[in-house]
Formats: C-alpha cells, structure tokens, sequence
C-alpha cells in the first residue's frame, strides 16, 4: 500500500456500479467507455480486471489503457489468475475499473469474494466502477432461478450494491440483445443457438429487465428519501404514486380499503399503503378483529398495512403521509353523530385543511352517521362492592347525620360539610359513580334540613351556606366520577393485558409452527373453558340461502376438539361466523361481549390456518405434476443433445462403411465398427438410464435383494468401466459380512459412481475404492483426489441433468448420480458425499448387513423375484 503520514486519514473512495438486466447489455462497454473519458480529461485510471469475452468491440477499448497486473493462484494443479487487490492499492490510482462485482475467487486468495477485493480498495481511498448483473443480487437470485431455470451461484449482498453512490441501469429491450446475440457480438457462434433458445428467451429477458428496473426504482426511492431527510423537505414530492387509506378498525375500512384500491390502480406501479393510528395508553381503540381482517385485505390486494402511536390523531396521519411522500390520503366520512359533527371538527375536517399539497379523499360509506358502536363491557366494580356501596350511601350518610346533630353548635357548617364530603369519597371508593351520586345528593338534603340556618326548611338564609352546599354536590360528583372512571381504566387495563397475553399465545402457536387446526381450537378451548369447539363450513351444494343454520345436513365440520362436535351454527351455545361459508362454533357457555375480540382473532387465525393448510395440500397435488414437468423438459434437452451425439457418430461410422466412394482398408474399418460399437454402448447406457429413472420416480422400479459379498460384485463392476479400470485401485477386505441389495442395480451404482470419480480424478491419479462394516451396515467408499465440490453443493450433484464445474457437455445427461441414490434408497441404503482430506470428494454408499432374521425376509423376496424371472422366461419361451 501507499505509505501515509501518521496524520494524515484517507477519505473512502466512491462506487458505481453499472447494473444489467442480462449478459450482453453492455456493462462492461460502458464502464470502459466511462474510464476512457475519465482518461481524457486527465483523471488517473487504470484497469484492475475486465473480462472481455471474446468481444472485439470491448477489446478495442482497452487499448492504451494501463492493466495492473493480474495475480496468479495455483489450484488443485491448475492456474487460474485473479484481481490483485494489493497491486491496484500500491499504484494508488484516482479510479480502478474492475469488472464482474460478485465474481467468487479461487480458494487461497485474499478474500473469498471480488466485491471484498473492492471494499479493501475503497477503504485506500481510490474510486472503483464495477458491473454487476441484476441475477447476482442476493434478494432476487431465487426468483432468477424460478425464472430462468438457472441457479446463479455467485451472489453478491444487495446491501453492497445499495451503498454504492452511484448505480447506473445498463438497459436494452429483449428483441436488440437477442440481435446482438445473433450477430455474435455476446457468445462464440457455436454457443448463439443454444443461448437463443434457453436462457435469453424473449420471456426471460423482459422478466428480468423488470426486476432490474424495480430494483433501481427502490435504490432511488432510498436515495430521494435521504435527500429529503438531509435537507429538510416536509412536503410531498409526486415523484411516484402513493395512495394511503387510514383505518379506524370499524367495519367502514373494506370499502376504504377497496376504494384506495381502485385508485392506486389507476397508475401503474402506484404504491397502496394502510395505516391505523393507536392510542399511547393502548386501552381504547379499534376491534383487532376487523383490524386483522382488513390487514389481510390491503396485503392480498398488494398493499401494506402500518400501525403508528399518536395521541393527536390527526397530526400523526399527516406524519405518516408526509414521511413516506404520499401522494392521496383516503379517509372515511366520520361516523359521529350529527350533534358532534357541529360541536367538534372531525378527523376529516383536521387533516383536510392540515394536508397542503396531499390530495385528501373523503369515502362515504354505510356507516356514516351512525356514531360508534361500542362493545357492552361489564360494571367496573364486582357486585358485592356495589351492593356495599349503596348500603353505605343508604344507611352510612344517615348515621353520620345522626352522629353529628349533637354537635351541630359545636361544629361550623363548613366542617360538617367537609366530613359529608369525605363520607361520600369513601361511598365513591367502595361502591363506584352512582352510589357516591346518591350520598351526595342525599348529603346535600340532610345538610340543608338539619345543618343550614333555618333548621328544618329547605331554605337557606345565607347565600354563602347556599354556595358551599352546591360546592359539595358539585364536588361530590366530580369526585364520584373520578373515582368510578380509575375503577373502570383499571378493569379495561387487566382486561386489555389478558387479552395481550392470549393473543401473545396465539402468535407464539403461529411462530413455533403449529398452525393445525385441532393445535388452534385446542388451544381456543383452553383459553374459555369451553366443551368443544368446532370449525363448520357450508356444504357447497347449498345455497346460502336455503342452508340452514340448523339443519346439519348443510354444514359439514372441517375440524373439532374437545367433546360431542356442534353439528350445525343453530346448536351451538356461541357461533362467530368467519366467511360467508365459514363457521366457528362453541358449546359449554355463553362467552361475554368483551370476549369476542379475542374470538374473532382466533376464527381470524382458523380461516387463514385453513387456507393454508387446503394450499398445501393443492401444492402437493400439483407437486408431481411439476416435477413430471421439470423432468420432461430436461429430457427434451437431453435428448436434443446428449442422446443426439452418439447415434450421430454410430451413423456416421455406419454410413461411411456402407460407402463405395471410397475404399477403406481394414484397420479403418475397424476403427469404425469400433466407434459405431462404443457410440451405441454409450447410447444403450443413457437410454437404460433414463428409463430406470423414469421408473424410480413413477415407483414401479423392480428391486429383487438378496445377500451378497462385496468382493464378488466390486470387481466386476470395476471391470465393466473398460479402459478407465486401469485408473482404479480396489481395497476390499475379504473377511466383510455378506449384504443385503440387488446385484445388479448395486453393480449399476458402482459403475455411475466409480466412472464418474475417475473421470474427475486428475490423469496420473488413481481412485480407490474401499469398504468396511459400522454396525448393522457396510460403507463402501469411492474416493478421488479431483477438484472436489463446494458443501454447499453437495446435494445438488444428486438433481438429475446436472453436471457441477463440468463443461463438457458431451459425456452424458448428467443422470448417474441422481439414478445412483435413487437405487440405493430402493434397497434400503444411502449415498452421500463428503469431503476428501487433502482434496477430493468421497462418495459413501451405505448397504444393510445381511442377518439370520433378514434371510428369511429376503429369500422369500429372493424366491418370489426367481418366480418372476421364471414366469418370464417360460412367457418369452412361448
């Protein structure tokens, strides 16, 4: 690295990033294109690492541009040469131009990742352009793949791309890159039709310039956000559609929902965002209920829902607005009564004039005028305590009367009103509102009749007696209020935290997955103390209005816990009605008003649980069906390709025999029988292949075990490999139990999994293959010393049509393996791979010993196979 003085900090360099949608687009030619501008105003550039790929235009501009170096690493006997991060940093040059972002380095070097070489060189303060495609962004390699059928295995975290201060969308429509891939300007000509007509297909491109557009379009909303945060701006920018549909919880907010809906709609892209304003104190508020109902509306519609804290209603939905530079603000018409509307401005009306340069959307629904409905709710205090209160209000306001009137010259009006009005807070503390109520008033008529000059009148003499009586009553009351107002906030808060702690429970069911639907009504019946709970759906050869709710000849129960099942709504002690077809049905009690929220969250919960579980079970049918499909197109593939080069060369060597043209001698002759014989062997292997793997997936595959030693069937099959049985070395201990497998799929197994380690073991290498008894089983290990496979990818060498690292594409369809495991799993065994010390991969395949209690078992499987094979032969024989 450069030498700096002790003093001196070095400021961070800057990134951009060039983003395509595909290869071809022209990354690298614009990043190039930059530099040589860069170059000639002066600017110190140099190239770091660019790969041309055989493109002349992108070649041409690299010339007279300085190249650092590349760095050499040796791997597993081959050379390979990567970016030299610590050359480019010890040049210190103002900008570096290193293509290929999410490049994977070659084990060895410094970081296991190009973007980390790049990070390093930033820190040195030296600006980096790179290029990245938008399939090797981590958030959206997996629907790259659904897309295109390709894994992408070099990856690149979005967040190193979203740090980059500039990102530049390298942009062109599917027709022209298909032009540029004819035209050979991307791929080699022999590559061009095969490009054409899997990965740069006219629907995979437009898909992914859509994501890479959408991508972009996030990176820029962040940067406008940040913009506006840095300098201030409150107001709402229009760059871009933002509907935002405020929900009080009350049964008007499906028809805001879906009116914001339908005007986000009418703009493409538009964004639909739901936002519910909570109390701080969390003890009033919206039905969670219809909140929960209509979070699932505005989520299947393709919004968002948002929940804010704010006791200024009003202010904290502008906030929320402005704070993600909405555009449209939908509310409903206010439900108050007509009386409040004229008294108190509105929600509506507040944010209305509040809203400055936010289009605000007053929505009229049915609900208009009608006031909000509250939930019945309990008294506040027990029954006992109130039934004490009205005995002291009753009895206590008197006998203090009657305590008193001995003193009445002793003591001042004043005084004795004081000790009514303590007698009253004490009526108001243990009975509640209207007990205190009627001890003060019957305070003030004791105090007037017995304690106010003249005695035994109503009337009073003096105006300031007149105005300390109407001072107690008026203080007796607030002071009963008060009182009866905390008891009833202290009963919403215990019943609010009890409901918290049941719907925490239903969340954490949620969480730890046990999202059956008996696991719910279980725990739904736990939590009320209910006989049973039952979830009934409509039969959908009913019509809604001729279905009973009594009838259970038009209900059917999709799930139940606990005791005797409700049949039907009409028999059930409490019904909460879920859909329109749906049904949640209690027996054991009557559950409270106040208790229905809670329930309406759990049948909420029920209906999604069983949405879900009716997908999964729609999914696994569909299963199949895909991988029947996936499986298909792969051998389409395969057999345009693999299956076609055999017989080419087998009718080549055929017709060139057949031939009077030209007069072959006899060891041409030979040669050619001989190619036309190895080509129809490879032919006869791959056909084979395929149908024991169509067999295996339909599950018809013919298995016929029987106890077998390995030293008889490893030899042979080590012969079968021809040539390559010289590269092999066997270690077979001939003292191992005897096993239990098919002789010949088990030799079948042996030659995929020996072939395909030869065939990756280096030239002057060998492969061993070896066994030894653990237990009940016997491993037998094939192991090479080849280039070996990443962990990660381990359990895709098993996927049919694959071929990890290989780049030949003319030994096979890649189906040795897959077939291989699916052979061993038909015979109660396993293969898997694992890593060779030193290098290498181990595969390990894992057979049942054979035993006294399995001979049985197996020789008459052994005996019904030999049944079998007799039946064939006399059938064959007839």
């Amino acid at each position: 690295m450069g030498e700096l003085g002790s003093g001196e900090r070095v400021t961070r360099g800057r990134l951009r990033v060039y983003l395509g949608a595909a290869p071809g687009v022209g990354k690298t030619f614009a990043m190039l294109s930059e530099g040589r501008r860069a170059l000639e105003r002066g600017r110190d550039v140099v190239v770091g690492f660019v790969e041309t790929h055989g493109r002349a235009r992108t070649a041409e501009l690299l010339e007279g541009m300085e190249i650092v170096p590349r760095r050499t690493v040796p791997y597993r006997g081959t050379t390979f040469t990567e970016l030299d991060a610590e050359a480019v940093i010890a040049r210190r040059p103002k900008i570096a131009l290193i293509d290929e972002l999410a490049h994977t380095n070659v084990p060895g070097s410094r970081n296991a990742k190009r973007w980390e070489d790049i990070e390093d060189i930033l820190d040195a303060g030296i600006d980096v352009v790179s290029t990245v495609n938008i399939q090797h962004l981590e958030s959206v390699n997996d629907v790259v793949q659904q897309i295109t059928g390709v894994p992408q295995r070099e990856t690149v975290p979005d967040e190193v791309v979203r740090r980059a201060d500039q990102v530049q969308l390298v942009d062109m429509a599917p027709e022209a890159l298909r032009r540029r891939l004819a035209h050979g300007n991307v791929y080699l000509p022999e590559k061009v039709d095969a490009a054409l007509s899997n990965y740069f297909r006219v629907g995979n491109l437009t898909a992914l310039r859509e994501l890479a557009l959408l991508w972009v379009a996030g990176k820029v909303d962040e940067q406008l956000d940040r913009y506006r945060a840095e300098h201030g701006i409150a107001g709402t920018w229009e760059t871009r559609e933002r509907v935002v549909v405020a929900l009080t919880g009350g049964p008007e907010g499906d028809t805001l929902i879906r009116r914001a809906a339908r005007i986000a709609a009418r703009t493409k892209g538009a964004d639909l965002l739901a936002v519910h304003v909570t109390r701080a104190d969390g003890l009033t508020g919206a039905d969670p209920a219809n909140l929960t109902r209509q979070r699932s509306l505005v989520e299947s519609m393709g919004g968002t829902y948002h929940q804010v804290v704010g006791e200024d209603v009003p202010r904290a939905l502008l906030d929320f607005a402005q704070g993600v530079n909405a555009t449209q603000l939908v509310l409903g018409v206010s439900r108050r009564g007509r009386l409040a509307q004229v008294l108190f401005r509105g929600v509506g009306v507040t944010v209305t004039a509040l809203s400055g340069s936010i289009d605000v959307h007053m929505i009229t629904h049915d609900q208009v005028s009608k006031g909000r409905r509250r939930s019945a709710s309990r008294a506040a205090l027990t029954r006992s305590r109130r039934l004490a209160g009205w005995t002291l209000a009753v009895l206590g306001i008197p006998a203090l009367t009657a305590a008193l009137l001995p003193l009445r010259d002793a003591l001042t009006l004043p005084s004795q009103i004081l000790l009514f009005l303590a007698a009253v807070v004490v009526v108001a503390l243990v009975g509640g509102l209207w007990p205190a109520v009627t001890a003060a008033v019957g305070g003030f008529l004791l105090l007037n009749w017995f304690f106010t000059p003249p005695f035994h009148t109503w009337s009073v003499s003096e105006p300031q007696n007149l105005l300390a009586l109407i001072v107690f009553v008026l203080v007796a009351g607030a002071v009963s209020g008060i009182v009866d107002l905390a008891a009833r906030r202290t009963r919403e808060a215990s019943r609010a935290g009890a409901d918290a702690e049941v719907l925490s429970t239903l969340a954490g069911h949620v969480l730890r997955g046990e999202a059956a639907l008996p696991s719910l009504l279980s725990r739904l019946r736990e939590t009320f103390g209910l006989v049973s709970v039952t979830l009934l759906e409509r039969r959908p050869d009913v019509e809604p209005s001729v279905g009973d709710k009594s009838d259970p000849e038009a209900w059917r129960i999709v799930a139940t816990t606990g005791g005797v099942p409700c049949t039907s709504p009409g028999v059930a002690d409490t019904a909460m009605r879920v859909a329109d077809d749906l049904v949640l049905a209690l027996r054991g009690r009557l559950l409270d008003a106040s208790d229905r929220r809670v329930l309406e969250a759990f049948a909420n919960e029920a209906a999604v649980v069983l949405r879900q579980e009716r997908l999964e079970e729609e999914a696994e049918r569909v299963r199949p069906l895909a991988e029947a499909d996936k499986m298909r197109t792969a051998l389409l593939a395969a057999v345009s390709h693999d299956l076609r080069t055999p017989l080419a060369s087998a009718k080549a060597a055929v017709e060139s025999l057949r031939s009077g043209e030209v007069e072959w001698s006899e060891e041409d002759r030979e040669e050619l029988l001989a190619t036309a014989d190895e080509s129809l062997i490879k032919l006869d292997r791959l056909v084979v292949n395929l149908l024991d793997m169509s067999r295996l997936q339909a599950g018809v595959l013919g298995v016929w075990p029987e106890p077998i030693a390995l030293e008889e069937v490893v030899p042979k099959a080590i012969g079968d490999l021809g040539p390559l049985s010289g590269r092999v070395e066997e270690d077979i201990a001939p003292d191992l139990p005897e096993i239990v497998a098919d002789p010949a799929l088990l030799e079948r197994i042996l030659v995929n999994v020996v072939s395909n380690a030869v065939r990756y073991s280096p030239a002057d290498g060998t492969t061993l293959v070896t066994a030894s008894a653990h237990g009940d089983h016997v491993e037998v290990r094939v192991i090479d010393r080849g280039p070996g496979i990443p962990r990660e990818a381990h359990d895709r060498v098993f996927l049919p049509f694959q071929r990890l690292g290989d780049r030949d594409n003319h030994t096979g369809v890649g189906l040795g393996l897959a077939l291989s495991r699916g052979l061993a799993e038909a015979m109660g065994g396993t293969l898997t791979p694992e890593e060779t010390p030193g290098g290498g991969l181990t595969m390990i395949l894992t057979l049942p010993i054979w035993s006294g209690a399995k001979a049985v078992q197996t020789g008459k499987g052994v005996e019904a196979g030999r049944g079998v094979e007799e039946a064939r032969g006399q059938a064959s024989g007839a």
